[in-house]
C-alpha cells in the first residue's frame, strides 16, 4: 500500500482537498465512505448486476411492508428489457421523455428525475413507478451525437440488498456511533427475507421461513442454499438474500480481527465483505491523487464537487448516484480493465469458508429465476 494506513491517506485528502473546512478530517472521512459506495456500484456492474439494480429504494421489512428502510443498492427481477435508443449531446433527458421514447404505459406514475443533465448522470434513474414494478433508465455509451440509454422494467420486490458501512475517525477519536450504524444495519439485514435469523441453544444460526403457515426450521447456512438453488416459488417470494460491506479504518478492526462491532454484522447479513485498507488505498491513488490520463476525468469530478468552503455551492457530481459523464464512463472502463485486482480488494467476512466467486454464482443464480412464475 502506499500509505502505511487509511488514516494517513485521510489526512493527506483533509490537508490537499478539504484544508479550509472547520473539520477537514471529518470531511474526507465522509469522502472515503463515498469512495466505498462507489466501488460496490461499479463492481457491480462489472458482475452483469446493471439491469437488476436500484439505488437508495425503500425495502420493506417481512410481514410489515408500511416499514421500509432505504438500503445502498438492491437487485431486482428483470420484467422487461426496451431497446436502447440515443440522447441528442448535451440535451436534458426528463423521465416524460425516456417514457414518451419507450412507450411506458400510462398506469405508471413518472418521476422528476433527469438520465443526463448539465453533464451529470444519474445512476439508475427510477423513470416511473406502478403498483408492482419501476422503470429505470441508465446511460451506456457516450457518442459524438450523443448518449446512448438502455431503459429496463423491475419488479418492486428485491431479490438481493447490498448495504455498506464504514465508519472512521471523528477528527482524532473514534467515531462513538460506530455500535450504533452496526446495529442499525443488522436489524434492517434481519428484518427485511422471509428467511428468518434465531439463535439456538448451542449458541449457532438456525433459519425459519413460513409456507402456509407451517413452519419451516433448520441450520441456517444450509436453508438459505436450498432456497437459493432449489427454492420453489413460495420459498422465493419473499426471499431477500442480505450483503453487507464493511471497511476497517480502525474501527472494524481486521478481517481476522474482528470487534464487537464487526461481529454483530457478521451474524446479521448472509454474506459480509470487507473492503481492505490496501484496496481503498489503491483506489484512491489510482483515480482520485495520480491517476492516468485515461482516468483524470474521475480525479476532475471529484475536485470540481468538492470547491473550497468560500466558493458558491455545486451540485456533488461524484456520488454513486450522480456522476459527472465522463467520469462515469471512466471509472467503467477502470473496473473493467482491473477486474482482478479490485475483487482482490475484498475479504469474506461470513459465511465462513464462502468466496466472492461463490457470491457472483449466487447473484447470477438468483438473478436468472423465473420470476414471473414465482412472484
Amino acid at each position: 500500500m502506499a500509505y502505511q494506513s487509511i488514516d494517513e491517506l485521510q489526512t493527506l485528502l483533509s490537508q490537499e482537498v478539504f484544508g479550509d473546512r472547520q473539520d477537514s478530517k471529518k470531511a474526507a472521512g465522509r469522502a472515503l465512505g463515498t469512495f466505498i459506495e462507489t466501488i460496490m456500484f461499479y463492481l457491480l456492474r462489472q458482475w452483469g448486476e446493471n439491469d437488476s439494480m436500484a439505488i437508495e429504494r425503500p425495502l420493506a421489512e417481512y410481514g410489515r411492508e408500511e416499514i421500509t428502510h432505504n438500503v445502498e443498492f438492491t437487485l431486482h427481477p428483470i420484467i422487461s428489457i426496451h431497446p436502447d435508443f440515443e440522447i441528442a449531446a448535451e440535451t436534458p433527458t426528463t423521465a416524460r421523455q425516456v417514457a414518451k421514447a419507450i412507450g411506458l404505459p400510462n398506469t405508471f406514475t413518472l418521476t422528476n428525475n433527469k438520465v443526463i443533465n448539465k453533464g451529470i448522470v444519474q445512476n439508475a434513474c427510477i423513470i416511473g413507478t406502478d403498483k408492482q414494478s419501476m422503470a429505470v433508465a441508465t446511460p451506456i455509451e457516450i457518442k459524438q451525437s450523443g448518449t446512448v440509454v438502455h431503459t429496463y422494467i423491475l419488479d418492486k420486490h428485491a431479490y438481493a440488498m447490498i448495504e455498506c458501512k464504514r465508519v472512521g475517525k471523528e477528527g482524532d477519536a473514534k467515531g462513538p456511533q460506530t455500535i450504533e450504524k452496526a446495529k442499525q444495519g443488522a436489524y434492517v439485514a434481519k428484518a427485511t427475507s422471509s428467511l428468518q435469523k434465531v439463535r439456538n441453544d448451542r449458541g449457532g444460526l438456525d433459519g425459519i421461513y413460513y409456507i402456509d403457515g407451517k413452519a419451516c426450521v433448520g441450520p441456517y447456512n444450509q436453508l438459505l442454499n436450498e432456497i437459493i438453488f432449489y427454492g420453489d416459488a413460495q420459498q422465493l417470494r419473499d426471499f431477500t438474500l442480505s450483503i453487507g460491506v464493511v471497511s476497517n479504518h480502525g474501527n472494524w478492526f481486521t478481517a481476522d480481527n474482528q470487534n464487537k462491532e464487526m461481529k454483530v454484522l457478521a451474524q446479521s447479513y448472509d454474506w459480509l465483505l470487507f473492503l481492505t485498507d490496501e484496496g481503498l488505498a489503491e483506489f484512491v491513488v489510482d483515480l482520485i491523487r495520480s491517476p492516468q490520463p485515461q482516468y483524470k476525468a474521475v480525479q476532475n469530478a471529484f475536485l470540481a464537487s468538492y470547491p473550497s468552503a468560500g466558493n458558491h455551492k455545486v451540485e456533488n457530481a461524484f456520488t454513486k448516484k450522480k456522476m459527472e459523464k465522463y467520469a462515469h464512463f471512466a471509472l467503467n472502463d477502470y473496473f473493467a480493465v482491473n477486474l482482478n485486482k479490485i475483487e482482490n480488494w475484498f475479504n469474506v467476512i461470513s459465511p465462513s469458508g464462502g468466496t466472492l466467486q461463490d457470491l457472483k454464482r449466487i447473484l447470477v443464480t438468483l438473478k436468472n429465476k423465473d420470476w414471473r412464475a414465482i412472484r
